[in-house]
């Protein structure tokens, strides 16, 4: 019998019909065991834990903090609250999560579960450790004063903020020795960038860096050079007036400074001395009494 090309592919096709069910009862057969496998080979231990009690999961989250698995140790807190929102390990789970971030060194997952705790519960017994946790992941961040102290602000407003909100806090001591190095910090980068300018000539950008010294960091011990470099400065945009203002509170606050000797000597070769002018923004802007508050 002669079998045309075309009764070839009509053979052909009947071959794939036979075969067809084969196959697919294979392939369904594949799909049922790995459809199964839970059943077969029991949950897995992330299923396990998911539906655990609040305070087993709670309990092995506190026994990989105690191992220092900080990172492993946050997951589990989350777990918590993820899983047992309403159950009453949920709420402190939140702030222990921030804490364990914090010490594994993820200060952005740090600072975002403080946060949350410090949105959904303000004013209870773990606040302050929250707001603690937010300057901490910030102050260990902060870099020299060369470089960019964005941080540095931001750990400094989180102390201040505890200072205010919680001043008999356990943390409330070290918040405020961390505020007073923060400001030091933050007004020795005003400098180091105001004497750039100055060195350059560009006199107003280093009025503007020093203006905020004298401002904001009254208290630091950049202090003293600012108002000398204001009336380095000053002098040199022929702005008598500030130049003789700023002079004179640096001599009354601090007379026996060699930043104040330089000041002097500079007005007095113009045939000068210093002079509080009360129009001028240094005058205004002093604190108390011409001392530093």
């Amino acid at each position: 019998m002669r079998v045309t090309k075309f009764s070839w592919i009509a053979l052909a096709a009947d071959h794939g019909r036979l075969r067809l069910p084969a196959r697919l009862g294979v392939l369904l057969l594949a799909a049922s065991l790995l459809a199964g496998c839970g059943s077969l080979f029991g949950k897995s231990k992330k299923d396990e834990e998911d539906t655990s009690p609040p305070d087993v999961i709670y309990g092995k989250a506190d026994q990989l903090l105690d191992k220092q698995s900080y990172a492993d140790a946050a997951k589990r807190y989350e777990e918590v609250d993820i899983n047992h929102p309403y159950s009453q390990e949920a709420r402190r789970a939140i702030v222990m999560a921030a804490y364990a971030y914090y010490k594994a060194g993820k200060y952005d997952d740090a600072v975002s579960a403080a946060d949350r705790y410090l949105t959904l519960h303000p004013g209870t017994a773990e606040s302050d450790l929250a707001q603690n946790v937010i300057g901490m992941s910030y102050y260990d961040q902060v870099l020299d004063p060369r470089r960019d102290q964005t941080n540095a602000r931001k750990a400094l407003q989180a102390y201040l903020t505890l200072l205010q909100r919680y001043p008999d806090s356990r943390y409330a001591a070290e918040a405020q020795n961390r505020a007073r190095i923060l400001r030091d910090l933050l007004a020795a980068s005003e400098m180091t960038v105001g004497r750039y300018y100055l060195r350059h000539n560009n006199y107003l950008a280093a009025i503007n860096r020093f203006r905020v010294v004298v401002s904001d960091y009254q208290t630091t011990a950049q202090i003293e050079e600012a108002l000398s470099r204001l009336t380095e400065a000053y002098m040199a945009l022929g702005i008598i007036p500030e130049a003789q203002t700023a002079a004179a509170i640096l001599g009354y606050n601090f007379p026996d400074s060699q930043w104040y000797k330089n000041s002097y000597t500079l007005l007095q070769k113009q045939g000068l001395k210093p002079q509080q002018h009360e129009e001028s923004w240094i005058t205004k802007t002093w604190k108390g009494d011409g001392k530093p508050a």
